[in-house]
Order: C-alpha cells, then sequence, then structure tokens
C-alpha cells in the first residue's frame, strides 16, 4: 500500500466517497474546497484553486485519488509529468463511484493494485488498461519489484515489454536472487528460462530478461535484455576509528571492478559493534542507503573463517571480523575471501543462497 495518499473531493458526493476511502486506508488525507467546510476534523480544507492543489500535492505524495472526471484530471496534471519512475499514481473515481481508473503510474507507481484494491470495498469497475495486466502475461518493469530489485538499463524496458505483450519470444536467464518471484509453471507460453546467458543472441529471442549480480559486458545481451539486479551481496568490513567513507567507497569499487560484481546488487553491509560508531560506516550507509548490520563479539568469534587474523585476534579480540560478519549475515556463501586496503581496511564479500 502507498505511503502518502491524497483524496481530492471537489462535490459532495465525492466527499461521501472519500470518507469511505480513508475509512478503508487510514493514512489517506482528504483534501475538499474551502466552500464546502463544516467541522469535519479528518478533512483537509483548501482555498486555493484546485489546480494549484493538485500542483502541490503532486509533488509530496506517491498517490493522489481524484474524485472528479478524467477529462478534467488529464488537464489539470498534463504539465505536471516527468515520468513514470519517479510520477505519484492517480486514480480517477467518477460522482458515481461507478469507476475506479487507473490513470497514472500503473505499474511502478502502483495505480492499478490501488484501483483494484479500492474498487473493491467502493463495489466499482477497476479500470486497469496497461497491456501486461490486461494480457495476464509478465510485466517487464515490475520484475522483483516487492523484493527490491533494480532495473540497470531502464531504457530497453519499452521494447522488451512490447515484445512481451506481443507474445514474441523472451529468453529469461537467472543466476542469482529470489526464485519467487514469478510461478514458473505458469510462465507465458511466449518465455523460456535458459541456462546459458548467450543464448539470449539466438535470433528466435526478440528480447531478454537477465537477473544477475554480475556485469554484463557482451553488447548484443545488452542491446537485446533487461538487466535486473537482484539484492545479493553482503559486504563484511573490518575498520579502524578512522576509516572514511572514501575509503569504504574506494575498496568495495576496486573489489567489484576486478570481480565483475554490480553494486547496485549490494544488500547489506555488516561489522562488528564497537564501542565508537566508525563515522565513516554510518556515513557510507546513509549516503547510498545500504543497511548496517553490526555484531557483538562473541556473535562473530562463533563463525568459522577460512582465513582467521592473528592481527585482528590481538585488537578486536577475535580472529575475523569481515569474513565472519559477512556470512553470518547472508547465511551464504564466501565469494571474496578478505582483501586488504591497508593501513585501516579489510573487505570480504558472501552471496546470499538463492531461494
Amino acid at each position: 500500500m502507498k505511503e502518502k495518499i491524497a483524496v481530492i473531493a471537489i462535490t459532495k458526493n465525492g466527499i461521501r466517497i472519500a470518507r469511505v476511502i480513508k475509512k478503508n486506508i487510514i493514512n489517506a488525507e482528504i483534501y475538499v474546497p474551502q466552500k464546502f467546510y463544516n467541522e469535519d476534523s479528518t478533512i483537509i480544507w483548501f482555498e486555493e484553486t484546485t489546480q494549484k492543489k493538485i500542483s502541490d500535492l503532486f509533488k509530496s505524495y506517491d498517490a493522489l485519488i481524484c474524485i472528479f472526471s478524467l477529462g478534467a484530471v488529464i488537464r489539470l496534471i498534463s504539465k505536471l509529468l516527468k515520468d513514470k519512475k519517479t510520477d505519484p499514481a492517480i486514480l480517477v473515481i467518477d460522482d458515481k463511484a461507478t469507476f475506479v481508473i487507473s490513470t497514472l503510474s500503473g505499474h511502478l507507481g502502483g495505480a492499478n493494485a490501488l484501483s483494484r484494491y479500492i474498487a473493491a470495498f467502493l463495489n466499482s469497475l477497476p479500470v486497469i488498461t496497461t497491456a501486461a495486466d490486461v494480457n495476464k502475461t509478465i510485466s517487464v518493469d515490475l520484475i522483483g519489484n516487492e523484493l527490491g530489485w533494480v532495473i540497470d538499463n531502464y531504457e530497453n524496458v519499452t521494447k522488451v515489454s512490447a515484445h512481451m505483450v506481443n507474445e514474441e519470444k523472451i529468453a529469461i536467464f537467472q543466476d542469482v536472487g529470489e526464485r519467487t518471484w514469478w510461478n514458473t509453471e505458469n510462465f507465458p507460453s511466449n518465455v523460456v528460462i535458459i541456462k546459458d546467458i548467450k543464448n539470449i543472441k539466438d535470433d528466435l529471442y526478440k528480447g531478454g530478461i537477465v537477473i544477475t549480480d554480475k556485469i554484463i559486458t557482451d553488447n548484443e545481451i545488452l542491446f537485446k535484455s533487461v538487466i535486473y539486479r537482484p539484492k545479493t551481496l553482503v559486504i563484511g568490513l573490518g575498520l579502524h576509528w578512522d576509516t572514511t567513507k572514501e575509503d569504504i567507497l574506494n575498496g568495495i569499487k576496486a573489489i567489484f571492478e576486478k570481480n565483475g560484481l554490480s553494486f547496485a546488487s549490494i544488500q547489506s553491509l555488516s561489522s562488528i559493534k564497537k564501542k565508537i560508531p566508525v563515522k565513516g560506516l554510518d556515513e557510507f550507509s546513509k549516503e547510498f542507503h545500504i543497511p548496517l548490520y553490526l555484531y557483538e563479539k562473541e556473535e562473530l568469534e562463533q563463525i568459522s573463517v577460512p582465513n582467521p587474523s592473528a592481527t585482528v585476534k590481538k585488537f578486536e579480540g577475535i580472529p575475523s571480523v569481515s569474513e565472519a560478519s559477512s556470512i553470518l549475515h547472508s547465511h551464504g556463501t564466501l565469494i571474496i575471501p578478505k582483501q586488504k586496503f591497508p593501513p585501516n581496511l579489510t573487505i570480504a564479500v558472501c552471496r546470499v543462497n538463492s531461494q
């Protein structure tokens, strides 16, 4: 469910519908022109024009539910549109709640799902026009969305989506990440799972979907495919108090470039809990929005590692931090043993096992 939802009503019927929506979606906020004012404290009354209010709400909400005509909404939002990755979901509901229309950002913005949900409790008809939904096929731009996967080359989404909905052959290659993103027994008939990524280049396939944490360098595969980055890599870090954000970034970049891994597939960072937090580690975590997990010494010393260190034992009281924390947090496989970046950084990388 969208976090910030605004419901805009400009008629008495619209206000009634808005109240029903708020009853079912508690975090929704209702906006109504001041001319309809009453003492209902659940409504935010506005004095500016509806056009001005829509413009303001468009910038600050995840979804706008407009209870007035579709034509009016289109005219009001037309100059506000930027792109499907950043525009909020826009829903339009008529004055009798006969239809709930997914108008903008149906997939990425979540308008389709929200429309179906609202239509269910309003006893309305959801109107969904995106081709993937109508044809009950794979939405190329939404694969792994709920799992936090990201797309590397968004410019290819439109053409691969066109091949998908036109039921042309699409190859899917996946070597890491959750396997639960789709019920493979119910794949569309035009979708083929392949085991060798090079097969995407076959003329049989009009497009490809690649799910990997590895860097793809083959231009033919890159041209035909949408590259998805699942969150599969856990970075274990051994640090000193003076290790900087730049030290960490440079170290990770060096390792990833050498081993052909994607920075976008980093799931989390792990290290030891120190009495005084390492400022550079906190700054790196916040700047790149990568979760940080810190473990007690007693937890890390229980982990068997391939490369214990007498030096780490001397200063931390345990034989490993980078490898141990990465293995502990990932419950996966150590793919890059600890790499030293003197004088104040050690990095190890684990891959989360596929599910």
